[in-house]
């Protein structure tokens, strides 16, 4: 009986700054060092972790006898995993490595952050500011039974501002962050400064927001927002774990006209955005997916055991840390379409929705809920009015037909993505799109 095992071997750092109304409210450092195997015999995976890189070849024997143990007692279905291409990757490599940099280099960004969201508050309306910065430094060395062998390194860097603004019972918040793959050149890539005051004035103009309408609007959903969309309702529906689970509203549409023909869908991990891999967890080296093409169907994301059972091509097993490689999203996005964000709202009578806190979908039935940070009413395509608690919701399938404008303003926003217990680095991505008909305020359909 074929016998495959793999080793994923991990060692770096993770360093969290917080600043809390301009005290230091954390400083540290979690180290992680260890490695995961995985075995596959017949139908069933044996999986170990260790701590101890030393204590490899005994976790290699350890998960092939589970594996055997798991196809002895509850047979299944032999498990084939589709082939591997042989391609070696360039590794974006940091520019300015955070390690560098002094702690009080590092606090001295924080603090000027700080203060540029304490300085936009001209009425003295802002109650509370949190600044908080994260590096992330992680080794990666792979191989398998196969006779692989890869290795590799990936940073992390980013910051976010929030601003916590009051008046009377009313409290509000604004937040803006900035993270990206690589190490402190990501302050070359933002004005954090400007991002500081954004948050600040995002408090502020939610203090003198009105609740939101409900009912049904032409609705102009901003790249976060849309970004959010594109990879909840669409992203997570399209990874082929969840397709063979039967909990996915595009099962069986490959080749189907799925949405507008305006709406392009790719799945990016090579792109330097949040998401970024050179390798995915089974050492597949990173590709674009196209999801969407003009409205179209075209790809589920697939690990090597989903690529051989549904077709396509493996490269989107991603794993959190040391857990269980799953089928997961990278830079996900609705690619740029030939309108400017002025066509976009021209003559538009509707709600501009900005931001996103969350919401709820369900791959299967393909329905989603959407909160947006907040919105403006739109008459005659100017903005006006800001509202708040307000909400986007409505069928995935129907709402991907009833995208009819798409800028070309194309803009990501970073992510902690969950899935199995576990998190991993993801960009979303669209550019400002127009929904006609869309649910808003949490009405019913």
């Amino acid at each position: 009986m074929q016998e495959f095992y793999d080793i994923r071997e991990l060692n770096g750092y993770t360093t969290t700054i917080v600043y809390d109304n301009g005290e230091i409210d954390e400083i540290s450092t979690h180290y992680l060092s260890g490695a995961a195997v995985r075995a596959l015999i017949g139908g069933s995976f044996g999986f170990t972790t260790v701590d101890d890189l030393n204590r490899v070849d005994e976790a290699i024997t350890s998960s092939l006898s589970l594996a055997r143990r798991l196809n002895k007692l509850n047979p299944r279905p032999k498990i084939e995993l589709a082939p591997r291409p042989v391609i070696k990757k360039e590794v974006y490599k940091v520019k300015k490595d955070p390690m560098n940099y002094s702690l009080e280099d590092k606090q001295s960004i924080l603090r000027s952050i700080e203060q540029a969201i304490k300085e936009n508050d001209s009425g003295d309306m802002i109650k509370s500011t949190r600044v908080n910065y994260v590096e992330s430094y992680f080794h990666s060395k792979y191989r398998s039974s196969e006779g692989m062998e890869l290795s590799y390194d990936v940073s992390r860097t980013g910051f976010s501002a929030t601003a916590v603004a009051k008046d009377g019972g009313n409290l509000q918040m604004g937040r803006r962050s900035y993270f990206n793959v690589g190490g402190f050149e990501i302050f070359d890539q933002c004005d954090p400064v400007k991002l500081a005051k954004e948050s600040t004035a995002e408090a502020l103009e939610l203090l003198k927001a009105k609740p939101s309408p409900a009912g049904r609007y032409d609705v102009i959903l901003d790249p976060e927002l849309a970004g959010v969309f594109i990879h909840e309702a669409v992203g997570h529906a399209s990874e082929a774990d969840t397709v063979m689970e039967g909990d996915s509203c595009l099962e069986g549409q490959i080749g189907n006209v799925i949405g507008s023909e305006l709406v392009t869908v790719h799945d990016d991990p090579t792109l330097l955005q949040y998401g970024y891999y050179p390798y995915d967890s089974e050492g597949i080296p990173s590709r674009k997916t196209t999801i969407i093409e003009k409205g179209v169907m075209k790809a589920y994301l697939n690990s090597r055991e989903t690529a051989h059972r549904l077709g396509g091509l493996p490269g989107n097993a991603r794993a959190g840390g040391l857990a269980r490689p799953v089928v997961r999203m990278s830079n996900t996005f609705i690619d740029n379409g030939d309108m400017t964000k002025e066509e976009v709202f021209e003559g538009i009578d509707g709600i501009y929705l900005k931001g996103s806190r969350g919401g709820q979908v369900n791959t299967g039935e393909g329905v989603f809920q959407f909160n947006a940070v907040m919105g403006y009413i739109v008459k005659n395509g100017e903005i006006t009015a800001p509202i708040r608690d307000v909400s986007l919701s409505g069928n995935t399938l129907r709402t991907l037909k009833s995208i009819v404008r798409v800028g070309d303003d194309l803009k990501f926003h970073s992510g902690r993505c969950g899935k199995a217990g576990q998190g991993v680095s993801v960009g979303d991505g669209s550019p400002h799109i127009l929904i006609k008909d869309a649910v808003v305020g949490g009405s019913s359909e």
